[in-house]
């Protein structure tokens, strides 16, 4: 395989990559990572770093989509961002420090871990009761387009939100997925936000986390521009298409979607780490 194919290839799997990402939240590092690993042979360091670029690139295509759509919530992304941020320069400095194996095995865990938590999302019912006292502060109380009109929600657990949040921002760093995953499912879950406003404003919120720890894989020299170059066009390309998707797509499918792409990549992802393949 020459380089022409070989990085045709790279770049129609980061299309999809960046579709499903801009679907689900995911920010397409959920599968560019395993992509560039599994199939193409990258070492995971510098397929991390390159999944990073790829995340910024899906949080500025799908995100200036959605804020004008007026799906995601930019007081919500500019708090919660604050416990990323810190997260993810904490996550980046500790995964450089640790074996390829086990980096890879902790992707799989999160990602199976992510899988089943979506599956009982469908079980929640979003309270209607009053809102945290910070979200009344902060004025973080919103709305979404949906077929009916404007449909308003309240927003619940601050605290324990921004908790999460700061975890989602380490598993950023230390493993180059952007943490849509966790931000989307403590947005979902812990905040009792609705299921499309979590996925866009993961989206809106991706890009600054991941910038935060590309600094750093960068300065280590893991970001090689090759590599990230088709990665980036092809998430980017994903990203606009998903966001053109996902206002007729439904929570139900969205959440089948979720569950499937992150349950099957970390099967893989566990399995490679222990048996020493990646």
């Amino acid at each position: 395989m020459n380089t022409i194919e070989l990085t045709t290839l790279i770049f129609a799997g980061s299309m999809l990559a960046g579709f499903v990402g801009a679907l689900t939240g995911l920010g397409g590092g959920v599968i560019v990572t395993p992509l560039l690993t599994l199939a193409f042979g990258v070492d995971l360091r510098y397929a991390i770093g390159a999944t990073l670029v790829s995340v910024i690139a899906t949080s500025s295509g799908a995100a200036a989509a959605y804020v004008k759509e007026g799906f995601s919530n930019i007081r919500i992304g500019m708090l919660l961002e604050i416990a990323t941020t810190l997260g993810a320069v904490v996550g980046a400095s500790v995964a450089l420090r640790l074996p390829t194996n086990a980096l890879a095995e902790i992707f799989g865990v999160v990602l199976l871990g992510s899988a089943y938590l979506s599956r009982r999302g469908g079980r929640w019912q979003h309270p209607t009761g009053p809102p945290d006292r910070i979200a009344t502060f902060f004025r973080l109380d919103s709305s979404f387009p949906a077929p009916e009109g404007l449909k308003r929600y309240q927003v619940h657990g601050v605290p324990g939100g921004f908790g999460l949040m700061f975890g989602a921002g380490i598993m950023s760093g230390l493993l180059g997925i952007g943490s849509g995953a966790m931000k989307v499912l403590a947005m979902d879950q812990a905040m009792r936000i609705p299921f499309k406003v979590s996925t866009t404003t993961s989206n809106f919120m991706i890009g600054v986390t991941a910038a935060a720890s590309a600094g750093i894989y960068l300065q280590r020299g893991y970001i090689d521009p090759g590599l990230a170059m088709p990665v980036m066009l092809g998430v980017l390309a994903g990203s606009f298409l998903g966001a053109r998707v996902l206002p007729n797509a439904t929570s139900h499918v969205l959440r089948l979607v979720f569950g499937i792409t992150v349950a099957v990549l970390g099967v893989e992802m566990v399995y490679h780490g222990l048996t020493g393949r990646i």
